[in-house]
């Protein structure tokens, strides 16, 4: 008995003078994921760490103002945005400080292609969100990652450059002082021109000409930073300026926004009070 109970066994789990470990098929383990080299690999994890979570906040501190012959006039902004993931939203409320100290409310609130501006007490006006003028206005940290897309894949020699730095990844473009003719196709200096036209505006209208043929980038940094761990955006940095002859001198534009992550938003993003 003990034979014929063993034989069925010797059957069954040995086969071949093999141990059942040993038939077995060999366990197959995921291979890590490739680390990111790439500012495209990069831009890729953050777009995927922001969208993990319902809504964040930031922090924004901005500055722009005018030298000239050693006189500068310069204007504050600061702010707080919620940005929704999806469906998308934003909801600024800041403040600005113009030269003479005039403190002036500021609510901005986009969703579905639409942004929506009160100045002051003034009433809520709405306009298409790819309007200029919108987009000047709007402070919107986690669409700099399709910014920098862009910016990726247009980039020449002085490209998108990550840089790993006390642990986060700095993905960057910069220019030094150019003649504003010879930079003025790259995706990056379109955005400071556009920010810089209003008050390019403004100067032609005291009787300033300002002409593109002879204005001077005096210089350009855009800087996205992520966590090197987790990828989500940590700030995000654009300062520039240009340089526009006047009298034989230069009048000196310089602009400086810095914007903060401040965490994962746990409200919900509204459609504020007046908005149509």
């Amino acid at each position: 008995m003990v034979l014929s109970l063993s034989l069925p066994l010797a059957a069954c789990g040995a086969e071949d003078g093999k141990d059942p470990e040993e038939r077995q098929p060999p366990k197959r383990t995921s291979a890590p994921a490739p680390a990111p080299e790439s500012p495209e690999d990069f831009l890729a994890l953050a777009a995927e760490a922001m969208a993990e979570e319902g809504a964040w906040t930031f922090s924004v501190k901005g500055e722009e103002g005018l030298t000239h012959q050693g006189q500068r006039s310069a204007a504050s902004y600061r702010a707080t945005v919620r940005r929704a993931m999806a469906p998308q939203a934003l909801y600024s409320q800041g403040v600005s400080i113009s030269s003479k100290g005039v403190k002036k409310d500021e609510e901005i609130y986009v969703a579905d292609g639409t942004a929506h501006l009160r100045d002051g007490d003034a009433p809520w006006k709405a306009a298409p969100a790819s309007d200029s003028e919108m987009r000047n206005k709007v402070e919107d940290a986690v669409a700099v990652i399709e910014d920098f897309r862009t910016y990726a894949r247009a980039a020449t020699g002085d490209g998108v450059k990550p840089v790993l730095v006390d642990g986060a990844v700095e993905l960057r473009v910069r220019s030094g002082e150019e003649r504003l003719a010879a930079v003025r196709d790259r995706s990056w200096v379109k955005k400071a021109v556009r920010e810089f036209e209003p008050t390019a505006e403004q100067l032609r209208e005291a009787g300033i000409p300002v002409d593109e043929a002879q204005v001077t980038l005096s210089g350009l940094e855009e800087v996205l930073v992520l966590d090197a761990t987790t990828y989500r955006i940590r700030s995000y940095r654009f300062t520039f300026g240009f340089l526009v002859p006047y009298g034989g001198q230069d009048i000196a534009f310089d602009q400086d926004v810095r914007q903060e992550n401040q965490g994962v938003f746990e409200g919900e993003i509204e459609m504020p009070a007046g908005v149509r």
